[in-house]
Parts: structure tokens; sequence; C-alpha cells
């Protein structure tokens, strides 16, 4: 039915729901700079490689003012991030309705499990779309000055297997993309992952068999950039996670709850001891 109010009208016309594309970097990264994220244009721009039907936004009045991806690991999980609206348009259900689409995207291909790192105010929207709650995840900080220069590590292939055994699900492309923006350590029981930052240098993903060999690998990233800034986002229930932060001089800055939706899948946390990103599992 057509509107017969014509500002009615001029409105629903000026909002479109689309697919996020590279001529989008500059204003999605405007949108999460605005919320004091951390994610930089390559974050953008690799969320679009990696899904690149599954970055939706809403555009109005001529501008993106809405976002919402979801990355797909094959058919057993997907993850939403990004979930971010533009201050002046909140209140207008943009973030619902780019919800319902990634949830629509996920159904339809045979998804079993959606799962995100929630917030406290999105927390009651998620449950309305029929997220459950399955864990806190917190992140951490340590502070420093702009830090050093670093040279890239490549990425061993048997640390995919490592991967697969603690998450559950097959990151195989993830891993590579990350692996070509990001400082790599391993060892013979896990791998670190670090990247930059809009304002800090994110420590993760990190896989280990156990306490002591995580300590090993992330004391030795630490050592190298001594007086840099560092975002770490973990699980507290891995307790060897939260005492080796501590241990580093990280302080715990936030909580959020991850949530999920659809068959449970846990794989084991107690290998994993830093996440790869609040949008990216």
């Amino acid at each position: 039915m057509v509107s017969a109010d014509p500002m009615i009208a001029m409105a629903v016309s000026a909002e479109q729901l689309r697919l996020l594309n590279s001529g989008d970097l500059a204003a999605a990264f405007e949108l999460s700079a605005s919320a004091g994220w951390n994610q930089t244009v390559e974050d953008w721009s690799m969320l679009m490689e990696l899904a690149p039907e599954g970055c939706f936004g809403i555009e109005a009045d001529g501008r993106l003012v809405s976002t919402t991806t979801l990355v797909c690991y094959g058919q057993r999980l997907a993850w939403i991030g990004m979930v971010l609206t533009n201050a002046e348009y909140r209140g207008r259900g943009f973030a619902r309705r780019l919800l319902a689409e990634a949830l629509d995207r996920a159904d339809s291909m045979g998804v079993k499990t959606v799962k995100l790192d929630a917030t406290d105010q999105g927390h009651p929207l998620y449950e309305k779309l029929g997220f459950g709650s399955e864990q806190a995840i917190e992140r951490w900080s340590r502070t420093g000055p702009p830090g050093l220069t670093r040279s890239a590590h490549k990425f061993r292939r048997y640390a995919h297997d490592l991967d697969r055994e603690a998450v559950g699900v097959d990151r195989s492309e993830l891993l590579e993309m990350l692996s070509k923006r990001s400082d790599i350590y391993e060892s013979a029981n896990g791998f670190l992952f670090s990247r930059d930052g809009r304002t800090a240098r994110y420590l993760g993903p990190c896989v280990a068999s156990d306490g002591p060999a995580a300590q090993a690998l992330i004391s030795e990233l630490i050592d190298a950039s001594p007086q840099d800034r560092w975002f770490w986002d973990l699980f507290p229930a891995n307790r060897d996670a939260v005492a080796i932060a501590s241990k580093l001089g990280f302080v715990r800055q936030r909580c959020l709850t991850r949530m999920t939706r659809g068959r449970p899948l846990l794989g084991r946390n107690d290998m994993v001891y830093a996440i790869a990103g609040f949008e990216l599992g």
C-alpha cells in the first residue's frame, strides 16, 4: 500500500537497505570510530572481502547510517557483528531491520548456529530475536604510548587444526586473511595473532593446548612491544587467560555477553585464550 502522505513517502523512499561495498569503507569506519570502537578501515575491508553477501547497511538521507555484518563459517556457525547506528538515526528500528536481514540470510543458507557478543545496550533486542545468553566475555586493556614497527610472520598450516578443535568450525579463510596483516607467534602447542587497531593493538586470536603454552606466546608478544597499548578479549571462565592477563598488567575494561541462536556449539573454550574479535568470534 502506498502512503497518501507525501512526507511519509519521502521518508520511506530516503531509506535503503543494501549490501555494503568498498565505496562504503570510509562511512562504515566513521560509524565504528564514532562509537569508540577499535576497528580500522582494514578491518572493514576484510569483513567485506570475507563476507561480501553478509555486510548490510541502511542508507538514509544520502549517507550510510546503520550497519550489521554476518560472517559464515560454513553451515555450522555464523557470526553477527558491527551492529551500529548513527546517533541521529537511533530509535527508528534500523538495527532490528538489519539483524532480521542477516538472520534471514543465515536461515536461507541452512546455518545451524548464529552467535554474537552483546553489549548491555543490545542484549534486550537480541533476546527478542531468539538469542540466549551463553557466557560472559570481557575486554581487557594494557596502556602505553604508540609502539614499535613490526614485521609479519607466516602462518603455518598445522595451526588450522588446533583452531578447528578449539572453536568447533573451520575458520581457515578468516585465519588466512588475518595472517596477511598480523604478527604471528607459534609453537608446537599454540598460536597467537596481533594486529593494528584504531586506538590500540589487538591481541587475538590465541589458541593453545594449555596455560603455559599460551603464556609463553603472549609473553613473547608483549616483551617485543612493551610500550604498546593493547586490547585483549577473553572468556573470564578461562581462569588461566585471566591470570595471564593480570600478570602482564592488563586490567578488565568492560564485560559483554556471548549469545547464541539455534543449535548449541561451545567448542573447547579452555583452549581459547583470546578471541579473533567481537565481530568475528
